[in-house]
């Protein structure tokens, strides 16, 4: 079908397109079928390259800058990984990317566009404040609660999806036996829709990251929390994946 040879289409070489396809169908961002995977902004078409391409040699995967800590090498890598809360009902989060260790489960939120497009509405349905998190999570149960009141406000980063994000990747990692991280890597664009992305914006996005990243710096927390931009991962690929790397930045331009 012409639609399937579009979305073949959008993979580099080395990735393995059905397992990519099979996995953005199960998801609930409805990227393949509404034909987004194949918009020149689609974030996750970057992120599906990026990591898609480790998922049948994860022990290749380079480390994730501030996560150097990590028992690396990964022993397996997902795109489009669901974790679910607690309980059954609701819409539970997908991460882009997922990332397993002998020890931890490393979930991957991936932005492209989105900080210098979407406008954020961030809100919470009472399940989340009703549901204890446990003592290692206060610091995301309070920058929840900021943000559900309007003491606490980010332009540029999703903060509410991140948080989410955090809850499921606990609950998983609990089912899993394993640590919980909370990883956030962007691209950092430099024009959109032929109008200049300013320097200007992109600094505004990482200071916000860094307010965010240091208010869970408290020791003590179940997910840990770092970031980085896809340019400085690919600066540390070697071998066949740093070919890769080049390919990546040649298509995507992050």
């Amino acid at each position: 079908m012409e639609g399937e040879a579009v979305n073949h289409d959008v993979f580099l070489p080395g990735v393995p397109v059905e397992r990519c396809l099979a996995a953005l169908a199960a998801s609930d961002g409805n990227e393949v079928a509404s034909g987004k995977l194949a918009s020149p902004e689609s974030s996750a078409a970057l992120a599906v390259n990026a990591f898609g391409w480790f998922i049948e040699r994860p022990d290749e995967l380079p480390a994730l800058p501030g996560l150097e800590w990590v028992d690396w090498p990964a022993t397996r890598v997902d795109v489009e990984r669901q974790m679910r809360f607690p309980w059954r009902g609701g819409r539970h989060p997908w991460l882009d990317a997922a990332i397993e260790t002998e020890t931890y489960l490393i979930g991957v939120e991936s932005k492209r566009y989105e900080p210098f497009r979407d406008t954020k509405q961030p809100s919470f349905s009472d399940a989340y404040e009703r549901h204890d998190w446990g003592q290692g999570m206060w610091k995301y149960d309070l920058i929840r609660r900021g943000i559900s009141v309007g003491s606490i406000n980010f332009r540029y980063l999703d903060v509410a999806q991140l948080i989410k994000h955090a809850y499921g990747l606990r609950t998983e990692a609990g089912r899993l036996g394993l640590k919980p991280v909370l990883f956030y890597i962007f691209a950092e664009p430099t024009e959109r829709n032929g109008r200049e992305i300013s320097a200007g914006a992109h600094d505004l996005h990482r200071n916000e990251l860094f307010i965010f990243q240091s208010e869970l710096q408290t020791a003590g927390q179940d997910v840990l929390f770092a970031a980085c931009s896809y340019r400085e991962w690919f600066e540390t690929w070697q071998g066949e994946a740093k070919d890769h790397a080049s390919r990546l930045v040649s298509r995507f331009t992050p």
